[in-house]
């Protein structure tokens, strides 16, 4: 039986602190959220490597650095509601429910968004609630938002989820620039998001995040 608490404690003194994460909450938070359950069993046995991990469906759980980064980088407050765009299986969304008032979590694809809704269930996490829709249009009926993250590599960040933004916001995501990417953070303040580099990181992009191609004769 594999001691799944050890290798929580030894990703978070190998990982997380070492990237200059130091708020306790994040550190709490994710020496608490049992990663192992928010995988497919077939990969439990990776949950605590230091690299992405690729979901059913083409959807991709953050190495855990990557994450702690966001969430640091965006300084979640306990008042803050937050979008979680591209949930997966749940895992973000608990780490992130342990900061914020309320996630809404956001999923294309019904199975797996009942999949997370379990897992999130399972692991007692009460103030997070997962809803299926397309993901670049997020879910303005339960916005506007404090924080959105976005679970993945973008191209572009659809105008519809900067709508959902409320003035004073914050969002994370992470552009994709070849096999490197950069994580920005965007602040909104009197309706404008603007931008600044915190820290680089890689990872898929995500369907409908890509810009289309622009074919020259």
């Amino acid at each position: 039986m594999a001691n799944f608490e050890t290798r929580r404690t030894m990703m978070v003194d190998t990982q997380v602190r070492p990237s200059d994460v130091t708020k306790f909450p994040i550190i709490d938070a994710m020496l608490s959220v049992p990663r192992e359950r928010f995988v497919p069993a077939s990969l439990r046995e990776a949950a605590y490597v230091g690299e992405n991990l690729t979901l059913p469906g083409g959807r991709t759980m953050l190495e855990p650095r990557t994450l702690a980064k966001m969430l640091d980088a965006l300084d979640v407050k306990p008042t803050d509601v937050m979008l979680d765009v591209g949930c997966g299986l749940g895992y973000g969304t608990a780490v992130a429910a342990r900061l914020a008032e309320f996630v809404v979590a956001l999923e294309d694809d019904e199975t797996r968004a009942a999949e997370a809704q379990a897992n999130l269930s399972d692991a007692g996490v009460d103030n997070a609630a997962v809803i299926t829709g397309d993901l670049t249009e997020g879910v303005a009926k339960s916005g506007p938002y404090d924080v959105i993250v976005i679970h993945g590599a973008v191209e572009f960040v659809p105008d519809a989820l900067l709508a959902q933004l409320r003035d004073g916001g914050r969002i994370a995501a992470l552009f994709a620039q070849g096999a490197l990417g950069t994580v920005r953070i965007g602040l909104k303040t009197d309706g404008r998001v603007d931008w600044r580099d915190a820290f680089n990181a890689g990872a898929p992009v995500i369907a409908g995040f890509a810009k289309a191609a622009v074919f020259a004769l």
